[in-house]
Protein backbone atom coordinates (compact mmCIF):
# COMPACT_ATOMS: atom_id res chain seq x y z
CA UNK A 1 0.00 0.00 0.00
CA UNK A 2 1.25 3.07 -1.00
CA UNK A 3 2.25 5.87 1.80
CA UNK A 4 0.22 9.53 1.37
CA UNK A 5 2.41 11.83 0.65
CA UNK A 6 1.03 15.20 0.75
CA UNK A 7 4.32 17.44 0.85
CA UNK A 8 5.72 15.75 -2.37
CA UNK A 9 2.52 15.88 -3.94
CA UNK A 10 2.22 19.73 -3.19
CA UNK A 11 6.00 19.95 -4.43
CA UNK A 12 4.83 18.56 -7.58
CA UNK A 13 2.15 20.98 -7.99
CA UNK A 14 3.95 23.80 -7.47
CA UNK A 15 6.76 22.97 -9.90
CA UNK A 16 4.00 22.24 -12.78
CA UNK A 17 2.73 25.51 -11.80
CA UNK A 18 5.95 27.27 -12.09
CA UNK A 19 7.10 24.46 -15.39
CA UNK A 20 3.85 26.08 -17.03
CA UNK A 21 4.51 29.76 -16.08
CA UNK A 22 8.16 29.81 -17.71
CA UNK A 23 6.75 28.03 -20.85
CA UNK A 24 8.93 24.77 -20.84
CA UNK A 25 7.65 22.03 -23.16
CA UNK A 26 8.22 18.17 -22.02
CA UNK A 27 8.61 15.25 -23.89
CA UNK A 28 8.58 11.92 -22.16
CA UNK A 29 9.33 8.50 -23.41
CA UNK A 30 9.46 5.44 -22.05
CA UNK A 31 6.95 6.12 -19.08
CA UNK A 32 5.58 2.43 -19.00
CA UNK A 33 9.01 1.06 -18.29
CA UNK A 34 8.65 2.69 -14.37
CA UNK A 35 7.30 -0.52 -12.44
CA UNK A 36 4.13 0.62 -10.40
CA UNK A 37 5.35 -1.25 -7.07
CA UNK A 38 8.57 -2.71 -6.13
CA UNK A 39 12.13 -0.34 -5.76
CA UNK A 40 14.22 0.82 -8.64
CA UNK A 41 17.04 2.50 -9.11
CA UNK A 42 16.39 5.45 -11.52
CA UNK A 43 20.24 6.03 -12.78
CA UNK A 44 19.87 9.83 -14.56
CA UNK A 45 22.37 11.51 -16.81
CA UNK A 46 23.85 14.78 -14.89
CA UNK A 47 23.78 17.78 -17.20
CA UNK A 48 22.50 20.60 -15.27
CA UNK A 49 21.39 21.75 -11.58
CA UNK A 50 17.79 20.63 -12.05
CA UNK A 51 17.71 17.47 -13.17
CA UNK A 52 16.40 16.29 -10.23
CA UNK A 53 13.67 18.45 -10.69
CA UNK A 54 12.43 17.32 -13.53
CA UNK A 55 13.72 13.28 -13.93
CA UNK A 56 11.37 12.49 -11.46
CA UNK A 57 8.30 13.55 -13.64
CA UNK A 58 9.02 10.31 -15.84
CA UNK A 59 7.93 8.39 -12.84
CA UNK A 60 4.42 10.24 -12.27
CA UNK A 61 2.51 8.14 -14.67
CA UNK A 62 3.22 5.29 -12.62
CA UNK A 63 2.33 7.54 -9.50
CA UNK A 64 5.82 7.00 -8.27
CA UNK A 65 7.56 9.65 -6.10
CA UNK A 66 11.71 9.14 -6.29
CA UNK A 67 13.69 9.26 -3.69
CA UNK A 68 16.73 11.06 -4.80
CA UNK A 69 20.70 10.81 -3.44
CA UNK A 70 22.21 14.70 -3.38
CA UNK A 71 24.95 16.34 -1.76
CA UNK A 72 24.59 16.88 2.13
CA UNK A 73 25.52 20.22 2.02
CA UNK A 74 22.03 20.57 0.63
CA UNK A 75 20.75 19.51 3.58
CA UNK A 76 22.20 22.41 5.33
CA UNK A 77 20.31 24.90 3.83
CA UNK A 78 17.46 26.17 6.45
CA UNK A 79 14.33 25.73 3.51
CA UNK A 80 15.74 23.48 1.29
CA UNK A 81 16.84 21.33 3.76
CA UNK A 82 12.95 21.32 5.00
CA UNK A 83 12.16 19.82 1.79
CA UNK A 84 14.93 17.33 1.01
CA UNK A 85 14.13 16.13 4.69
CA UNK A 86 10.15 16.39 3.79
CA UNK A 87 10.73 14.53 0.53
CA UNK A 88 12.71 11.69 2.11
CA UNK A 89 15.65 12.02 -0.22
CA UNK A 90 19.31 10.97 1.02
CA UNK A 91 21.89 12.92 1.76
CA UNK A 92 25.44 11.63 0.38
CA UNK A 93 28.79 12.54 2.29
CA UNK A 94 31.39 12.28 -0.69
CA UNK A 95 34.13 11.89 1.80
CA UNK A 96 32.10 8.80 3.69
CA UNK A 97 29.19 7.30 1.38
CA UNK A 98 28.69 4.85 3.14
CA UNK A 99 25.63 5.21 5.27
CA UNK A 100 24.21 6.80 1.75
CA UNK A 101 24.56 3.60 -0.11
CA UNK A 102 22.86 1.79 2.97
CA UNK A 103 20.38 4.27 3.24
CA UNK A 104 19.42 3.77 -0.42
CA UNK A 105 19.25 -0.03 -0.19
CA UNK A 106 17.27 0.20 2.72
CA UNK A 107 14.88 2.22 0.59
CA UNK A 108 15.06 -0.03 -2.54
CA UNK A 109 14.15 -3.11 -0.29
CA UNK A 110 11.23 -1.24 1.06
CA UNK A 111 9.99 -0.85 -2.45
CA UNK A 112 11.00 2.61 -3.22
CA UNK A 113 12.00 4.36 -6.20
CA UNK A 114 15.46 5.79 -5.81
CA UNK A 115 16.69 8.67 -8.27
CA UNK A 116 21.13 8.52 -8.56
CA UNK A 117 23.68 10.04 -10.72
CA UNK A 118 25.85 7.26 -11.57
CA UNK A 119 28.68 10.13 -12.85
CA UNK A 120 28.85 11.32 -9.71
CA UNK A 121 29.31 14.69 -10.81
CA UNK A 122 27.82 17.29 -13.65
CA UNK A 123 29.10 16.73 -17.12
CA UNK A 124 30.70 19.58 -18.78
CA UNK A 125 30.50 18.12 -22.21
CA UNK A 126 27.25 16.97 -21.92
CA UNK A 127 28.30 13.71 -23.01
CA UNK A 128 27.93 10.26 -20.56
CA UNK A 129 31.29 10.10 -18.33
CA UNK A 130 32.72 7.46 -16.89
CA UNK A 131 30.31 5.76 -14.11
CA UNK A 132 30.27 4.79 -10.81
CA UNK A 133 29.61 1.25 -9.53
CA UNK A 134 27.68 2.01 -6.67
CA UNK A 135 24.52 2.12 -8.94
CA UNK A 136 24.82 -1.35 -9.67
CA UNK A 137 25.87 -2.43 -6.64
CA UNK A 138 22.72 -1.17 -4.73
CA UNK A 139 20.51 -3.10 -7.72
CA UNK A 140 22.28 -6.39 -7.05
CA UNK A 141 22.23 -5.68 -3.42
CA UNK A 142 18.26 -4.69 -3.10
CA UNK A 143 17.35 -7.03 -5.81
CA UNK A 144 15.94 -4.09 -7.62
CA UNK A 145 15.83 -3.26 -11.49
CA UNK A 146 18.64 -0.07 -12.84
CA UNK A 147 16.25 2.19 -14.76
CA UNK A 148 18.04 4.45 -17.22
CA UNK A 149 17.28 7.90 -17.93
CA UNK A 150 18.25 10.62 -20.02
CA UNK A 151 17.18 14.72 -19.35
CA UNK A 152 17.52 16.38 -22.22
CA UNK A 153 17.73 19.87 -22.10
CA UNK A 154 17.24 21.28 -18.70
CA UNK A 155 20.97 22.45 -18.82
CA UNK A 156 20.38 24.80 -21.18
CA UNK A 157 18.15 26.56 -18.28
CA UNK A 158 21.29 26.38 -15.57
CA UNK A 159 24.86 24.41 -15.92
CA UNK A 160 28.66 24.83 -15.08
CA UNK A 161 30.43 27.28 -17.05
CA UNK A 162 26.89 29.05 -18.13
CA UNK A 163 24.87 31.93 -16.81
CA UNK A 164 21.73 30.19 -15.33
CA UNK A 165 17.96 31.06 -17.44
CA UNK A 166 15.51 31.05 -14.75
CA UNK A 167 12.52 33.23 -16.27
CA UNK A 168 10.66 32.30 -19.12
CA UNK A 169 12.36 30.60 -21.75
CA UNK A 170 9.91 27.90 -23.45
CA UNK A 171 13.04 25.58 -23.46
CA UNK A 172 11.10 21.89 -24.62
CA UNK A 173 12.32 19.44 -22.36
CA UNK A 174 12.85 15.92 -23.07
CA UNK A 175 13.16 12.63 -20.80
CA UNK A 176 13.99 9.42 -22.18
CA UNK A 177 13.62 6.51 -19.87
CA UNK A 178 15.09 3.06 -21.04
CA UNK A 179 14.06 -0.83 -20.46
CA UNK A 180 14.86 -1.94 -17.38
CA UNK A 181 18.37 -3.43 -16.48
CA UNK A 182 18.03 -6.42 -14.26
CA UNK A 183 21.32 -7.57 -12.19
CA UNK A 184 21.56 -10.78 -10.88
CA UNK A 185 23.24 -11.82 -7.83
CA UNK A 186 26.18 -13.25 -9.06
CA UNK A 187 26.53 -10.85 -11.99
CA UNK A 188 29.80 -8.81 -12.28
CA UNK A 189 29.22 -5.12 -11.34
CA UNK A 190 31.96 -3.68 -13.55
CA UNK A 191 30.30 -5.39 -16.68
CA UNK A 192 26.81 -4.48 -15.61
CA UNK A 193 28.30 -0.68 -15.17
CA UNK A 194 30.20 -0.72 -18.51
CA UNK A 195 26.41 -2.21 -20.09
CA UNK A 196 24.57 0.90 -18.13
CA UNK A 197 26.86 3.46 -19.40
CA UNK A 198 26.40 2.18 -22.82
CA UNK A 199 22.78 1.80 -22.84
CA UNK A 200 22.92 5.63 -21.41
CA UNK A 201 25.32 6.60 -24.32
CA UNK A 202 22.41 5.15 -27.07
CA UNK A 203 19.52 7.20 -24.91
CA UNK A 204 21.42 9.95 -25.04
CA UNK A 205 21.87 10.29 -29.11
CA UNK A 206 18.32 8.86 -29.23
CA UNK A 207 17.16 11.80 -27.30
CA UNK A 208 19.22 14.49 -28.82
CA UNK A 209 18.24 13.45 -32.09
CA UNK A 210 14.52 14.07 -31.39
CA UNK A 211 14.90 17.25 -29.91
CA UNK A 212 14.85 20.60 -32.20
CA UNK A 213 17.53 21.24 -33.78
CA UNK A 214 20.45 23.85 -31.88
CA UNK A 215 21.85 27.32 -33.45
CA UNK A 216 23.83 30.02 -32.73
CA UNK A 217 24.86 30.68 -28.93
CA UNK A 218 22.42 27.49 -28.47
CA UNK A 219 25.01 25.21 -30.01
CA UNK A 220 26.97 25.87 -27.03
CA UNK A 221 24.65 22.97 -25.25
CA UNK A 222 25.10 20.22 -27.49
CA UNK A 223 28.25 17.98 -27.22
CA UNK A 224 31.13 18.49 -29.99
CA UNK A 225 31.17 15.51 -31.67
CA UNK A 226 27.71 16.25 -32.70
CA UNK A 227 28.82 19.93 -34.02
CA UNK A 228 28.29 21.61 -31.35
CA UNK A 229 30.72 23.97 -29.10
CA UNK A 230 30.51 22.48 -25.61
CA UNK A 231 33.55 21.55 -24.35
CA UNK A 232 35.38 18.17 -25.82
CA UNK A 233 35.36 14.98 -23.21
CA UNK A 234 38.75 15.45 -22.41
CA UNK A 235 38.60 19.57 -22.03
CA UNK A 236 35.77 18.52 -19.46
CA UNK A 237 37.56 16.15 -17.93
CA UNK A 238 40.70 18.39 -17.28
CA UNK A 239 38.20 20.79 -15.92
CA UNK A 240 35.97 18.34 -13.75
CA UNK A 241 40.06 16.93 -12.39
CA UNK A 242 40.38 20.71 -11.18
CA UNK A 243 37.67 21.11 -9.48
CA UNK A 244 37.87 17.69 -7.44
CA UNK A 245 41.34 18.84 -7.26
CA UNK A 246 40.31 21.82 -5.15
CA UNK A 247 37.21 20.78 -3.04
CA UNK A 248 39.78 17.13 -1.90
CA UNK A 249 42.43 20.40 -0.70
CA UNK A 250 39.55 22.25 0.80
CA UNK A 251 39.10 19.20 2.71
CA UNK A 252 42.11 18.77 3.47
CA UNK A 253 42.35 22.67 5.08
CA UNK A 254 39.48 21.85 6.84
Amino acid sequence: MRRPEPLYRAVIMLARTIFLINGYRFTIKGERHVPRTGGAVMAINHTGYIDFVLAGLGARKSRRWVRFMAKKSIWQHWLAGFFMRGLKHIPVDRRAGGAAFKEAVAKLSDGEVVGVYPEATMSRSFEIKELKKGTARMAQESGTPILPTIVWGAHRIWTKDVPKRLGRTKFPIHITIGEPIHVGPDDDITAVTEQLREVMKQLLDETIAAYPKLTGDELRFLPARLGGTAPSYEVAYAKDHKDMTRVKDQFTKD
